[in-house]
């Protein structure tokens, strides 16, 4: 157990709060979502998450990660139960708190991790209704709440700026923080992961449309331009949080590379690295495993399982 008495006073280059520092990334490292999986990566590749955490050991203070995510439920029904959190948020906030815990019992003061909701972010995008966007996410907030989850809290566009209708809120994001798409076009040419992500996110556009009438080739070119829209206003959002938790350090739900400035993280284990409860259901094996799927396999195999009234999850007998 590290004193924090002794770090308190000591600057983040010191050799105990860099010690520290890396014991705490460490406990991230097994649940790294990552671009390059096969390379062995050890907390000294992570210099940018280091000097982060560095600041906040240093002062003996609680960590604080910042979490972009959790959006709202899917709009297509073949791959969700509703447009609630279900038993998928509730295995993956257990998860994030487990992980503050954890950070704890190496570094008393522990962490924190806020989550920073992004469905209003471009909810027009996704074409999901601001009304069920709300309704997700104050469940999530209560869902935090009933399980005493308290090393979590939530974080959206209703705590920087207020009333102001969501159409306005986007309007204001986008001009202050978007690149723009002529340059987001020359990155998507140019960078790997960037192309990669405009990729997967068009692929999920493609996937939770579910009432296209045009052709296939019309739906993906549909798709591939609200793919833009949809990182450019993912990007303003991390700017926008940035500015607001300067010092936080940020974890992505997307796939991250080695030394990238946002670390990667994976809420449940998947053979997929792209799924996420939003866009799943949950199948609960007969052998203890939890596993995420689209509810239209998953209710092929499984018994929806009710909770507090509304479906939670599938389980399979054997």
């Amino acid at each position: 157990m590290s004193s924090t008495a002794t770090l308190a006073p000591l600057q983040p280059t010191h050799p105990a709060v860099a010690r520290v520092s890396a014991e705490l990334l460490e406990l991230l490292l097994p649940h790294r979502r990552a671009s390059d999986p096969d390379l062995p990566a050890t907390a000294g590749l992570f210099p940018v998450q280091l000097r982060q955490v560095a600041d906040f050991v240093a002062a003996g203070e609680p960590v604080v990660f910042t979490l972009p995510g959790f959006p709202c439920k899917s709009p297509n029904t073949h791959k969700v139960l509703g447009h609630l959190p279900d038993e998928g948020e509730r295995l993956a906030l257990g998860f994030l708190n487990g992980l503050c815990e954890r950070i704890a019992q190496v570094y008393s003061p522990g962490a924190r991790i806020l989550i920073c909701s992004d469905g209003h972010v471009f909810g027009d995008l996704i074409r999901v209704p601001d009304r069920d966007i709300d309704a997700y996410s104050d469940e999530l907030a209560a869902m935090i709440d009933r399980e005493g989850l308290q090393h979590l809290a939530t974080f959206d566009m209703r705590d920087v700026l207020g009333d102001l209708p969501y159409d306005d809120k986007r309007a204001l994001v986008h001009a202050r923080f978007a690149p723009s798409l002529e340059d987001l076009r020359a990155e998507v040419r140019s960078d790997e992961e960037t192309n990669s992500l405009y990729r997967g996110i068009t692929r999920f556009l493609v996937d939770d449309t579910a009432d296209f009438t045009g052709t296939r080739s019309a739906l993906q070119r549909e798709c591939r331009r609200r793919a833009y829209g949809v990182i450019q206003r993912s990007r303003a959002w991390g700017t926008l949080i940035a500015e607001q938790h300067p010092r936080s350090v940020r974890l992505s739900i997307h796939p991250q590379p080695i030394g990238a400035g946002k670390f990667g993280i994976r809420l449940l284990d998947h053979r997929d690295v792209w799924a996420t409860p939003w866009h799943t259901a949950v199948l609960h094996r007969a052998d203890g495993e939890w596993e995420l799927m689209h509810r239209a396999e998953a209710e092929r195999i499984g018994t929806l399982v009710h909770r507090d009234g509304r479906p939670s999850h599938f389980e399979t007998a054997r």
